[in-house]
């Protein structure tokens, strides 16, 4: 049986014997992750939910839970829900979940730094669709959009996404 771990260096992901190519951090790859370095974080991290646009895609998996425009994700280290997912309206700042671009149309989310989140340590390192190849993130891991779609129904909710240097 294949491994359903996703493993991910800054020479691309391996995943059940297969090679992609993704994107990682703007400031590469980090043993001590902080906020607003850009860094993807190293180590082994769960994957521990699936959210997607179902305005724009057929679900999934059956563990994938839908996401619409009321949907933000708290990025505010001032905030009592600091990385945790919420909903509109909100006053703190945010990031919204549903984009105007395919960005989180299928997003996956790791448990770094969650579900109880040390401020500084960073927010959400999600895995979600790339701006364009090999573009960095702000710390996340991106795939081309065909890539994360097979990925994510291959995934298991054992799965994990490994970082390594």
């Amino acid at each position: 049986m294949k491994s359903t771990d996703l493993v991910v260096g800054r020479w691309g992901c391996r995943f059940q014997g297969l090679y992609f190519p993704c994107s990682i951090g703007k400031g590469g790859l980090s043993a001590k992750k902080q906020e607003g370095d850009g860094a993807t974080p190293l180590g082994n991290h769960r994957i521990v939910g699936m959210l997607y646009r179902p305005d724009r895609l057929a679900k999934p998996t059956s563990w994938a839970v839908p996401i619409g425009p009321a949907d933000l994700w708290s990025d505010d280290v001032s905030d009592e829900q600091y990385n945790q997912m919420t909903r509109a309206p909100y006053s703190f700042s945010h990031e919204r979940l549903s984009r105007a671009d395919p960005l989180y149309d299928l997003v996956l989310l790791t448990d770094w730094n969650w579900p109880y989140a040390v401020k500084g340590r960073g927010s959400a390192i999600f895995i979600h669709t790339w701006r364009k190849p090999r573009h960095p993130t702000e710390g996340c891991v991106a795939f081309r959009q065909d890539h994360l779609l097979w990925i994510a129904k291959q995934l298991q909710t054992t799965s994990r996404l490994i970082i390594q240097p």
